[in-house]
């Protein structure tokens, strides 16, 4: 008996060495990969790791959500917001006001769903000079949203991923989405609570 215990053991330990050792040959282009990434790539990822098992939802992990200050009309926000965003020189580009689209199509009233696109053209430039996948990014979108229990809410498309989340930017390149990022959230953030 003893020596059939030993035996097992032996395998288990052998097969244990195995796996760690077929792991580590396939781990290592992955993590000769990620040594050339931007260094908070990881922490980026993790984050958005950590809300999808929290949410279940991976839209949720990907976003910025600012819950609107219930004091404030749905115009209060939109005046903040477009003030906001003049005041750091990114432009209201358009607007998609679906809620109201919704109505028109279903002759139903539908909860407030408003998409505000910001945009900085030479910014815009920059980054598809980097590269055209940044198009999908393009126009900053703040979305308002009257959730279910009729609280409205700010969404924004969080941009980590795309400043962070592989190779380092070129340093200006870099330097100009931090900014962009900045003015998003600044646009958020005091819309939410009508902060002129």
């Amino acid at each position: 008996m003893f020596y059939a215990l030993r035996n097992l053991f032996s395998l288990i330990g052998l097969v244990a060495v195995v796996v760690v050792i077929y792991g580590a040959v396939k781990m290592a282009p992955m993590k000769q990969a990620l040594d050339a990434f931007d260094e908070k790539a990881v922490d980026v990822y993790v984050e958005m790791m950590e809300k999808v098992l929290e949410t279940g939802n991976a839209a949720e992990a990907m976003v910025w959500k600012v819950p609107v200050n219930e004091d404030l009309s749905i115009e209060d926000v939109e005046e903040t917001m477009k003030f906001v965003a003049n005041e750091h020189n990114i432009k209201n580009v358009g607007e998609l006001p679906l809620s109201g689209q919704i109505e028109s199509m279903t002759g139903k009233k539908s909860r407030f769903l408003k998409i505000y696109m910001f945009c900085n053209a030479l910014t815009a430039a920059q980054m598809l000079e980097y590269s055209d996948a940044y198009s999908a990014y393009l126009p900053c979108r703040v979305s308002m949203v009257e959730d279910k229990q009729g609280k409205l809410w700010l969404y924004s498309l969080n941009m980590d991923a795309m400043i962070y989340g592989g190779k380092p930017l070129p340093p200006a390149l870099k330097e100009e989405s931090e900014g962009v990022k900045t003015i998003i959230l600044d646009i958020m953030n005091r819309g939410a609570e009508g902060d002129f």
